[in-house]
């Protein structure tokens, strides 16, 4: 990997500067894409951009910018997007600092302006090596996510039609997902989550095999295959308990089984009402996969598990009954398990050693 250090004037950044949804933001004579595909829209107010203004009008030095180098000699812009934008458009009398546009004041003034250096790192390299390279320099600001840096490796027709579906406030994905997925669409939560799930979490493999596809189509028709399959395998909408829940896991895993709604929604219902499950959230993955660990059944405190070792005496009921043991060494169990109606009470608690206790629950 290569990394160079480059001074660039303001007058050369401002050339040719664009922003449009044709040719989208770009500078430096067409050369620099400013707002790639995953970056964020521009999000500074007033005060901070008057402060990026400042800094430039008063040669003091401004944060280190950072560029990467792209295969047919142009750049994007990694970290810097909103300094460059906020100076870009004073110079092309967007605004006016201090009250005062670019264009009004005295020519010196300008010269200044346009002859003030910015600082920028260049990064040419193959792709994990740019991915390493972009972690590293991620401190400034409002760091990038760790999608938003995967689309800056990645970048190209198949990131820039997926951010179509998943990566705007109020985009499809959204839509349709806003109830079943965490997060937010703007910070590529949404584009995240899908690409994790059609690819079983390996998202980078993902990325890199279709980098260069024209659109994202199979993914977003992927993503809308799951939530349908959710809102008719699971008909009443929680979104409380339902947000978060990795549903394409799930979908990949169970959706050619079929299901009753009906009697899901009953024993969605039941589970819900047991003041045993500690941990609603796993309903749905309990009930698809029966792995009880979801649930986060409520446990004996340490005062019934003391009071169940002393009226044992030590003594595990699965051991010989000369064999004593001490209460770090046992663990408690249900005598009637949760799954047959057993509750976490007193009476319904014994102690096992740890090796009986484990055969018991299959661990």
């Amino acid at each position: 990997m290569k990394i160079e250090l480059h001074e660039i004037t303001v007058r050369e950044l401002a050339e040719g500067y664009e922003d449009n949804d044709e040719a989208g933001v770009v500078g430096y004579g067409g050369k620099l894409d400013i707002r790639p595909p995953y970056q964020r829209e521009f999000i500074y107010g007033p005060k901070e951009r008057d402060a990026v203004i400042n800094t430039v009008t008063n040669n003091f030095p401004l944060n280190v910018m950072y560029w990467a180098v792209r295969e047919d000699g142009t750049f994007e812009v990694i970290d810097g997007q909103q300094r460059t934008i906020s100076i870009c458009q004073y110079v092309k009398g967007i605004f006016s600092f201090q009250k005062l546009y670019f264009d009004n004041r005295p020519d010196d003034r300008q010269e200044q302006i346009l002859n003030y250096k910015l600082t920028v790192y260049q990064c040419t390299g193959t792709d994990s090596e740019r991915l390493d390279w972009f972690r590293t320099i991620n401190i400034a600001g409002k760091p990038l996510s760790d999608q938003e840096l995967r689309n800056a490796v990645y970048a190209g027709s198949w990131v820039s039609d997926a951010k179509r579906y998943f990566s705007k406030t109020g985009c499809a994905a959204y839509q349709i997902g806003q109830d079943y997925l965490d997060g937010a669409p703007i910070r590529q939560e949404y584009l995240e989550t899908a690409i994790s799930w059609i690819s079983n979490g390996d998202i980078e493999k993902y990325m890199g095999i279709h980098q260069d596809d024209p659109n994202a189509n199979a993914l977003w028709e992927y993503f809308q295959a799951v939530i349908d399959w959710v809102q008719a395998t699971f008909t009443t909408k929680r979104k409380n308990i339902m947000r978060g829940v990795p549903w394409g896991i799930l979908y990949n895993q169970f959706k050619d089984k079929t299901y009753d709604p009906k009697s899901i929604e009953a024993e969605t219902v039941k589970l819900i009402d047991d003041e045993e499950v500690t941990n609603q959230k796993g309903i749905h993955r309990y009930i698809l996969t029966r792995e009880e660990k979801y649930l986060s059944l409520r446990t004996f405190t340490d005062k019934e598990k003391r009071k169940a070792f002393e009226k044992q005496k030590g003594i595990c009921p699965k051991c010989p009954k000369t064999k004593h043991w001490e209460i770090e060494e046992m663990e408690a169990d249900h005598i009637t398990p949760w799954h047959e109606g057993g509750k976490t009470l007193l009476e319904n608690c014994q102690m096992l050693c740890k090796d009986h206790n484990r055969r018991k629950s299959g661990k």
